[in-house]
């Protein structure tokens, strides 16, 4: 899905295929056919936009093979569908029985991390529709918080000079720009935007850039507008928004009874009280693993004063530790629920942080950023009752979850564009 912002530039809008299981081509494929043409027809999209996921296997057997590459690009073509962004924070089995911190690995301390990621962008830059003006590829924010140490982040800032120099080269090869966005999540070693300008300025913003997933940034209790200009001041570009939605809990000790309906074993659901927007003293990054200054000499902004978001004093790192600790409320919940049906009282959702963020991002001259993708890729572990039951019920869930987004753009001042238009 399209659109035009009143300066000129084109929005790409379209939902993550990570909510689906499927690791092979042919079911990928298939998946085309069960989810995404159903969902664009439901929305009359033209064409209908993918951030699409490819476990790390695939994405290989793709880099290696351009002929496939050919034929999945044309499957796509022929159904209406569009790819200008890849998820690449899974390394594989995101849908498994049990993920929890699993999905954190392999970390950007590995080649396996470097070389899926390039692997990733040599797929994307034959995906990609001739006139997009570049891709992007999301990936983890570095590692888990923990071990982390000055000699993790050294490991990890020669993958990222290696990631830029591998990106150069693909664009080379190809005539295609793709950028990586690194996501700050809650419990990672970069949470929040503080975190982030600390431990990756003076890396290569030309390549390299920041993933906004606006159910993390409610998660660190930050103020979107405050956090993208954190972000500008830096000179770390957004090059890719996550259009997600937290769970809110705004009395935790009395809605305890609802919050356990929403305990699950298969996804870490990090929780944090309102206290970490307000926390004193130094994340792990400022204190040791800020990233070495990259080659061109830019040093980290790091020091005293930096809240560390996963201070036990605010912060679990699940759901159900967060009900036995007694957290302080109120709470924001790593739980993506989705955008257009908010969890039923007494609990909520952070909408009012995604279209304070989508306000900052689009209201400007300039479109913040061009590349959308709604990431609720926890349909399979909603309570019982807000699951669906069949592949059309997910569908029509994810259709209308497009559609909000669409209309909140819409209300920005953003016009949808059909195929035909931007053909013409």
């Amino acid at each position: 899905m399209r659109l035009r912002h009143p300066g000129g530039a084109t929005v790409h809008l379209g939902y993550c295929t990570n909510v689906h299981p499927a690791e092979d081509l042919a079911g990928i494929v298939a998946q085309l056919d069960r989810y995404a043409v159903p969902v664009r027809e439901t929305l009359g999209a033209d064409p209908l936009g993918l951030g699409l996921w490819l476990a790390a296997p695939v994405a290989a057997e793709l880099a290696a093979d351009p002929a496939a590459r050919r034929r999945l690009r044309t499957e796509l073509t022929v159904r209406g569908l569009e790819v200008v962004t890849l998820n690449g924070f899974p390394y594989a089995a995101f849908q498994a029985p049990v993920v929890k911190g699993a999905v954190y690995r392999p970390d950007w301390t590995t080649d396996d991390r470097l070389g899926y990621t390039l692997d990733l962008a040599r797929v994307l830059a034959d995906l990609l529709p001739d006139d997009a003006v570049r891709g992007s590829v999301s990936t983890l924010p570095l590692a888990w918080r923990a071990p982390w140490d000055r000699s993790h982040a050294e490991a990890a800032r020669r993958r990222l000079d290696q990631l830029a120099s591998g990106l150069a080269a693909v664009e080379r090869e190809t005539g295609r720009p793709v950028r990586v966005g690194f996501e700050p999540e809650p419990g990672c070693v970069v949470e929040s935007t503080p975190q982030a300008v600390a431990a990756l300025s003076g890396m290569d913003t030309d390549r390299l850039g920041i993933c906004l997933d606006l159910a993390h940034l409610a998660c660190a209790w930050e103020e979107p507008a405050a956090a993208l200009a954190r972000l500008a001041v830096a000179g770390l570009p957004v090059v890719k928004v996550q259009v997600s939605a937290a769970l809110e809990a705004t009395d935790p000790a009395g809605d305890a009874a609802a919050l356990r309906r929403w305990v699950e074993p298969r996804f870490l659901h990090q929780t944090r009280s309102a206290g970490c927007a307000t926390a004193t003293g130094s994340a792990s990054t400022a204190a040791t693993g800020a990233l070495p200054a990259a080659g061109n000499g830019a040093a980290p902004t790091a020091g005293p004063g930096l809240a560390d978001p996963a201070d036990p004093g605010w912060a679990a790192d699940d759901l159900d530790v967060a009900l036995a600790a007694a957290l302080p409320g109120p709470w924001r919940v790593h739980y993506h629920v989705p955008l257009h049906a908010p969890p039923e009282p007494p609990l909520g959702s952070t909408l009012p942080v995604l279209r304070a963020a989508l306000a900052a991002l689009f209201t400007g001259t300039d479109a913040g950023c061009d590349h959308l993708d709604v990431e609720t890729y926890t349909w399979g572990v909603l309570p019982a009752a807000r699951r669906p039951r069949t592949d059309a019920e997910l569908a029509a869930g994810i259709a209308a979850e497009l559609a909000f987004t669409r209309d909140e753009l819409v209300a920005l001042g953003l016009t949808p564009q059909s195929r035909k238009a931007v053909r013409a």
